[in-house]
């Protein structure tokens, strides 16, 4: 296993857990007690989680993993939600794209057309599509959130402002038919809306496993969404929940 893979998984199992020892770890995923242990010890340093005599805890509610450890989680549902998402922009549309994986997955496959003009905050993004010339780019800028390589704050909002996008792609954190579509920061909440308000048509793209979480701040309710692009394993009572708000749910 992948140094990366591991750590993601790490993080993964304490976030969900509150808590692990090194010997669980150890099991989980194969590999020694030693090996568990520097791990511990490098995401302590790093503050994303608490070393204790024999373990980890996190005292965060909903963790939020750096965009870094979360790249590998769910890759074969976010690259087939990536290519679902895709068939809905039209030729020479102009495309909004907040940050998040699945997003990310989304703008790789747009990158492989043209004429389109693509309007993002994320600035990995914006450093995957800056060097393919086929089309426009336009950075929004604002304040740099590490967690996520977003650009945020008012004045990304008041940027989005003086833009009309064909359709936006929004990437959550959690998404339940009563609570809407939430993130783990109120700024990228707000910028998310500035997305949603520029543009004439708002698409979600969550893979399953963010259906049913509420996280800290609410972006909007599912009334202001147009579609979900999510994966296979969603639920169907959850489908039918969100479909009752007006969202029309493609798996993919």
């Amino acid at each position: 296993m992948l140094k990366a893979d591991r750590i993601a998984r790490i993080l993964d199992h304490v976030a969900k857990a509150g808590s692990a020892d090194v010997h669980a770890l150890t099991e989980l995923l194969g590999v020694s007690s030693a090996t568990i242990r520097r791990d511990l010890q490098s995401l302590h340093e790093q503050g994303l989680l608490h070393r204790t005599r024999g373990g980890a805890v996190t005292g965060a509610v909903n963790l939020e993993l750096p965009l870094r450890h979360r790249a590998g989680r769910q890759q074969a549902e976010k690259l087939r939600i990536a290519l679902a998402a895709a068939q809905l922009v039209p030729e020479g549309a102009v495309v909004g794209m907040t940050g998040g994986t699945t997003v990310t997955e989304i703008a790789r496959v747009l990158a492989e057309r043209s004429g389109l003009t693509i309007v993002t905050n994320a600035v990995n993004i914006a450093a995957d599509l800056i060097v393919r010339p086929d089309n426009r780019l336009v950075v929004v800028g604002g304040n740099a959130r590490t967690a996520s390589y977003e650009l945020v704050g008012p004045a990304a909002e008041r940027m989005l402002s003086q833009y009309h996008l064909d359709v936006a792609f929004i990437g959550v954190d959690g998404l339940t038919a009563s609570e809407g579509c939430t993130t783990h920061d109120e700024m990228e909440a707000h910028t998310d809306r500035a997305f949603l308000r520029s543009s004439a048509r708002s698409v979600v793209v969550a893979d399953s496993t963010k259906i049913g979480r509420v996280t800290f701040a609410g972006i909007c309710p599912l009334a202001e969404i147009d579609d979900l692009v999510t994966d296979d394993a969603l639920a169907a009572e959850q489908e039918d929940a969100i479909a009752k708000h007006g969202v029309r749910v493609l798996r993919a």
